[in-house]
Parts: C-alpha cells; structure tokens; sequence
C-alpha cells in the first residue's frame, strides 16, 4: 500500500515533539507497516512497550512486523502475550508454509493441549518454556540436561566496576566456601541490572554464569505468559523448580519491569498474580533457593514492584553504563572482525564515539558497510571500508542513550529511596548532564 511519504514525514516530526504520546507513535507505526518499512514500525512499537508492556495494539503491530521482517520468534512471541493480555480474538494469524491462512469468516479459537505428547521434548502434553544458552545459539531442550555458557567475564571488555559488584555478589562467595561459611554468606540472591537498553546487561548476564561455571536460564515475557488463567504462575513456578533441581543455576529475567511491573501499575488482574507468585518463589517458606542466583535486567527500574526489591529478593541494584574506552574499542573489533577494512583507525572510533551504546557501536559498523557496499554495486567494483565511510556513519548514527538519561535524572533526583541511584546521580553529575 502507497503511503504518502510528506505525511510520514510530518508525524515522525510530530512524534518527536510529543515521545510519549503512544496513540501518535502508533498510528505512525501502522502507517510505516502499510508502507513496508518494517523495521521503523517495530522501532516505534518497542518504543510504546519500553513504557507499558501491556499495550495490546503495540503488542499486535510489534508481532506484524516482526514476522514481515522474517523473525518468527519474536513475532509469536509478542503474539502470545497479545493474546494472555485478551487481544487474541482480532489477531491476525501468522502464514506458515504450504498451508494457507483461514478465511476472514472463520475466526480463530485457541485449541486445547492434549493431555500426552509423543514429543521427547514435551512433558505432560506441555512444551517446555524454558530456552538454554549454547553460546550464542538459542534452543530449546530438556532443563535437565542443560549446558553451560561459553563466554566468561573476561569476553567483557572494560566495565570494571560492574566485574567487582558482580565479584563481591555472586563469584566470591561460590568459589570460597569456606570464608562463606565463616561470613555466614548465603549461596543464593538476586541483583538486579538497570541502565539504558543496548549497553550489555544481557551480555553480562550470560557472562556471569559462565565464569560461575553454573547453568544458564534465560526467561523472557513469552516463556511465563498464557492465555490461560493459572498458567502463568505455574510457568513461573516451573522456571524456579527447573532452577532449583540444577543448582547452582543464573535464572536470568530479561525485562523484569514486564513481568514484576508494581501492581499499582497494573490495569490486568492477571499481572499482578504473576508478581504475587515472583514474590512467593524468590522467599517463599517452601521453597529452598540455595544455589539458585536470580539476575534481572530492566531498562525502566523504577517500574520494577518494590516489593521485589526488598533485601533478600532483588536486594542488590548495578547500573550497567554505556561502554567506555575499552569496552568501545573490543566492541569494535569484534564486529569489524572478517570484513574488509582499509586504513581503518579503531582507536580513533573508540574515541569519537563517546555516549554510543554497545548497540549503536554494532550498527555504526553495519552502516559503514552498507555505504561500502552501495557504492561498490554502483560502481560495479568491489571495494573495501575505508575511514570515509566510518566518518560518513558517525553523522548519520546518533547515540541513543541521551532520552534514556533525561528519563532517569528524574527519578535518580527526586525518587531516591535509600540510595538506590547514588551511582546514576554520580555519573550524571560527572557528565554535567544534571
């Protein structure tokens, strides 16, 4: 469908002048998918999310978009939690091939599990929710026969301070028993990630149980929630069983202000029951949780249910900032690696790319290969990347993480219960941003 190229225009002026108008941002987002610009649909939609996760329109743009742009994953993903979230009678179904989709007139209706599966990697007539970590591969599996992360800390580049929380909460206590003991230091606890989105957190995450040496759990929104009333919280209870039998274990929540959003929050009953039951598994009487580390991600903190936050739940708060020098500088390499580079100096990218997130360092380096790359099919001559096109990308790409930051002062300054920001207010102060 053609759409009128001024009046994109004009909306994403008028977005910018008013972010956090959701119903602008997604008008704009249907416009752009009618359009075919996918990618800026899915954009704008995330951008709706990041502040209400429950946002059903969002959720149903956000699967459409997802699925035109090719990741299945993510599209059903987002299309399950429409779905738990009670827009699932209006949701288009997604087309898988070679059947065709149903007619318009026959609307879809959830289909009940069978009580028994002949599928190995079902058990009870239910698929299992959890997804392990192979290195970089995401699949799913038995939680009984788990394998560990390959990365360790030390594939983290810079963030040092990050390394000596982590190193005091969880790798100190695990590898001195003994001193532990002696402390009377307990082998279990929560930590809780925050800072502005692409700067790492889940990197780390994985990082921190490699270096433990643990198993590797990674629980996202579509692995807890169901349309069916009950389920969520049994999932949610599963996840920390399958933690517990496979001790010591990193459960890992990416986006915990979805799933624990505080329940005067909350405009769905069935929300607040999954917080209600996160409470009951962090501490809860019958259940015993040593060995078990729980490390949360969230980039809206402050979202996060306070009750969830209290000592001996997610007790201990780290802020992950944007990358500095060094971290920069691998991030570069790393993404540089194998491709064809001419005089290109990463030192001097490192150190003109200052406020970048890990994130925009990755797609820095994807538009210098795109400029390399149109002009190689214009020219018909191949060409490597060269400095031009690095210098090119640094005015087009823009760091991302100013509107998270204008965000957050405002909480760091005036929502600063017992000190849970001092090390965001630090950062500002010596940025001169506040």
């Amino acid at each position: 469908m053609s759409v009128d190229k001024n009046l994109l225009d004009g909306l994403e002026a008028a977005v910018a002048v008013a972010p956090d108008n959701a119903s602008l941002r997604l008008h704009l987002a249907g416009l752009l998918l009618n359009a075919g610009e996918n990618e800026r649909a899915l954009a704008h939609c995330r951008m709706v999310l990041d502040g209400d996760p429950a946002n059903v329109e969002a959720l149903k743009l956000a699967a459409q978009a997802a699925e035109a742009l090719g990741d299945n994953a993510r599209a059903e993903g987002y299309r399950r939690l429409a779905t738990a979230l009670g827009g699932g009678a209006d949701f288009p179904a997604p087309t898988v091939e070679p059947f065709s989709p149903p007619p318009p007139s026959e609307p879809l209706r959830p289909i009940p599990q069978p009580a028994q599966a002949a599928d190995p990697e079902v058990e009870g007539g239910k698929v299992l929710p959890l997804r392990v970590i192979r290195g970089e591969k995401v699949e799913v599996h038995n939680p009984d026969d788990l394998e560990l992360p390959k990365v360790t800390l030390a594939d983290v580049g810079g963030m040092e301070e990050v390394k000596r929380r982590l190193n005091i909460a969880f790798l100190a206590p695990l590898r001195n028993p003994e001193i532990t003991k002696l402390y009377g230091k307990s082998l279990r606890g929560g930590l809780l990630l925050y800072g502005p989105p692409g700067c790492g957190k889940t990197f780390i995450a994985r990082a921190t149980a490699g270096e433990l040496g643990a198993k590797f759990l990674s629980v996202g929104l579509s692995d807890v929630l169901d349309m069916w009333l009950g389920n969520s919280e049994k999932n949610l209870h599963e996840t920390f069983e399958t933690a517990r039998r496979n001790a010591p274990c990193v459960l890992f929540f990416d986006e915990i202000d979805a799933l624990g959003r505080k329940r005067s929050l909350t405009r769905h009953s069935a929300m607040a029951g999954i917080v209600n039951q996160f409470l009951a598994e962090m501490d809860g009487m019958a259940n015993n949780n040593e060995g078990v580390f729980v490390l949360a991600a969230s980039n809206h903190p402050w979202d996060v249910d306070v009750a969830l936050r209290r000592p001996g739940r997610l007790d201990r708060t780290l802020l992950v900032l944007p990358p500095d020098r060094p971290a920069r500088l691998d991030i570069l390499k790393s993404s540089l690696k194998d491709r064809p580079l001419e005089h290109v100096d990463v030192d001097w990218l490192a150190a003109k790319s200052e406020d970048y997130s890990g994130a925009d360092l990755v797609h820095l380096c994807e538009s210098a290969a795109e400029l390399a790359m149109e002009d190689s099919l214009r020219s018909g001559q191949p060409r490597p990347i060269e400095m031009g096109d690095f210098k090119q990308a640094l005015k087009d790409i823009r760091p991302s993480i100013r509107p998270w930051f204008d965000t957050a002062k405002n909480y760091a300054q005036f929502a600063n219960e017992g000190g849970v920001y001092d090390d965001l207010l630090t950062y500002l102060r010596v940025r001169r941003w506040l």
